[in-house]
């Protein structure tokens, strides 16, 4: 099993180009970064997990700039966003900044993507939370094709554009895999449609992955690529996933300084070590 990082990088934390280094020179195989471009005053939306929203939200560096950083440190590392949300992007831009960190790191980028939660952060961008779930799958089947064809278009109901070149294009083939976040049935019927990989949470059950690659395999995509987002070190939960299938996870790296966030990778190279052994 693979063991990597998921996070928030702030200004408050430790800078993404040490913690790739760090992460890679302790055996750990990526970093996956969290993604809000701003959080409302207004708090109308609740925090998922209850209670205040912490104030990591609030902070949060572009992953794509945090993460071509960690790149440019490393060697191996795979850098991805946990998650992107894409709903809230423009469509073409994020095709370009995809590309261009895949080209730059050889090939290491994933895509993680979601639909979101904070609806006046998707209403600041012009999004209808109503509609972000059909406005994503959109996007996605518009992205691969920007990604991979020497003149792309697309028309739909919300991605509409004429033939264009989009370059440059990714170093990885055909392109970045796309790892698709959520356990909804939406997220699922995604992953089947558009996914390369599925990027559930931990609060996802052994028997829950069993079920949802069963209803991959039915639905014409066997053995679907999973990273555990934000996981606990805690042997006995991992064990149950590794049964399911999964061979990689993440541990949440709680955002601290630089001293601090060593310490802890110290503790999760060491935990992966001991579950190798």
């Amino acid at each position: 099993m693979k063991f990597g990082v998921s996070t928030f990088v702030t200004d408050e934390g430790i800078r993404p180009g040490p913690l790739g280094a760090a992460l890679e020179q302790r055996g750990l195989s990526s970093l996956f970064l969290a993604e809000h471009s701003h959080i409302p005053a207004s708090r109308e939306t609740p925090y998922p997990d209850g209670g205040d929203l912490p104030r990591k939200y609030y902070r949060t560096l572009d992953p794509f700039v945090a993460l071509t950083a960690a790149a440019a440190a490393t060697r191996e590392l795979t850098v991805g966003t946990g998650i992107a949300l894409l709903p809230q992007r423009d469509l073409i831009h994020t095709a370009n900044e995809s590309a261009s960190l895949d080209l730059v790191s050889g090939g290491r980028f994933v895509l993680g993507v979601g639909v979101g939660w904070n609806r006046e952060e998707m209403r600041n961008h012009g999004v209808d939370p109503a509609t972000r779930g059909a406005l994503m799958n959109e996007q996605l089947e518009a992205l691969r094709r920007l990604w991979t064809e020497e003149q792309a278009e697309f028309h739909g109901r919300f991605v509409d554009f004429d033939p264009v070149y989009a370059w440059p294009k990714a170093a990885a083939t055909p392109h970045p895999p796309i790892y698709v976040g959520g356990e909804s049935p939406a997220a699922l019927r995604r992953t089947v449609a558009f996914g390369d990989g599925w990027l559930p949470r931990p609060h996802t059950t052994p028997d829950e992955i069993r079920q949802a690659q069963a209803w991959f395999a039915d639905h014409g995509k066997p053995n679907v690529p999973m990273a555990i987002f934000g996981a606990p070190a805690d042997e006995k939960t991992i064990a149950g996933w590794a049964e399911a299938g999964v061979d990689h996870v993440t541990f949440m790296l709680e955002t601290a300084p630089e001293s601090d966030t060593l310490r802890e990778l110290d503790e999760f190279a060491a935990f992966a070590e001991r579950y190798a052994g």
